[in-house]
């Protein structure tokens, strides 16, 4: 996948696998604990049900996701219904926020990121206590996050919100993402589309850009 780093004037960066070490197994085991045992059969890393597209998007609330998920496992707690859902997020890797800062002071730098409520508030505490701030947005020129925005990846609404509200032209914008499915539907509106895939990480992607 070549970028042409010429004609780069932005950055969007994805969250969880980019920024953010995640694992899905971890969630999937967690709700297989709790007796939902298809669980993985609704929600992977490629594709998803309505229910957490529905969460993810704004529009299924904290309490009626809980709801829902308790009647697949009807055992489980509210609170072992969230601890298992914030399974997958683990942290930030050593020198990736200040990785961030420096991609920052050389392009507009945005987050575009399929997330929820509960999701956000866990990730953030992990980011004060790796680095003492309390939010991860004021890293980016502005945050895009689905749950908030109503859209989300990769359909192309949720790209063209970031187009339009800061007058970016598609071909000068790279999008990085882990996900193969985000970063088609990127390149379908003509943005710089490029698949990380680890062991690649983001330093090794902006090597040549960074001090």
């Amino acid at each position: 996948m070549q970028i042409n780093w010429n004609d780069v004037r932005a950055v969007i960066l994805d969250l969880g696998g980019v920024i953010l070490n995640i694992d899905y197994q971890l969630t999937i085991d967690a709700f297989h604990a709790l007796g939902f045992e298809s669980f993985e059969e609704q929600y992977s890393k490629l594709q998803q049900s309505g229910l957490f597209d529905g969460l993810e998007t704004g529009q299924i609330s904290r309490s009626a996701f809980i709801t829902t998920i308790q009647q697949q496992a009807p055992d489980a707690t509210a609170a072992q219904v969230i601890h298992a859902w914030n399974a997958l997020l683990l942290d930030f890797p050593e020198g990736r926020i200040e990785t961030i800062e420096q991609i920052a002071t050389r392009w507009p730098t945005f987050l575009l990121s399929n997330t929820n409520e509960i999701h956000y508030e866990a990730f953030n505490q992990t980011f004060q206590s790796q680095t003492g701030r309390t939010d991860i947005k004021p890293l980016f020129q502005k945050a895009y996050l689905s749950s908030e925005i109503g859209m989300r990846k990769p359909d192309a609404e949720a790209f063209e919100i970031i187009l339009h509200e800061n007058d970016l032209k598609a071909e000068q914008v790279l999008f990085v993402d882990d996900s193969p499915q985000h970063v088609e539907g990127a390149k379908k509106l003509g943005i710089q589309g490029y698949h990380l895939v680890e062991p690649e990480r983001l330093e090794d992607l902006f090597a040549a850009f960074l001090a």
